[in-house]
């Protein structure tokens, strides 16, 4: 069940990061969905090496997940807009 909720959240944020960052992107509700995910992977990264989450359990909220998302989707633009002018 927590693999369903995991895809389900990675779904939810992955949409909100392309609302909040508005443009043209390639790719589905998949790529959608594991940019959110790969997003919550982010934000917990981050949040254990700035010593936010101190217990093994604890992980980042959707709001955490969703700034993940949006540093990965700039990340992307930046790599996909120079590759497109070059």
């Amino acid at each position: 069940m927590e693999f369903i909720w995991t895809l389900i959240v990675g779904l939810i944020a992955g949409a909100l990061a392309k609302l909040v960052m508005p443009g043209k992107d390639s790719g589905g509700i998949i790529a959608t969905m594991l940019l959110g995910i790969a997003g919550s992977f982010v934000a917990a990264f981050l949040g254990r090496a700035l010593g936010w989450y101190s217990h093994v359990n604890e992980g980042p909220g959707i709001i955490a997940s969703i700034v993940g998302a949006l540093i990965l989707l700039g990340i992307y633009r930046l790599a996909v807009g120079r590759s497109m002018r070059a």
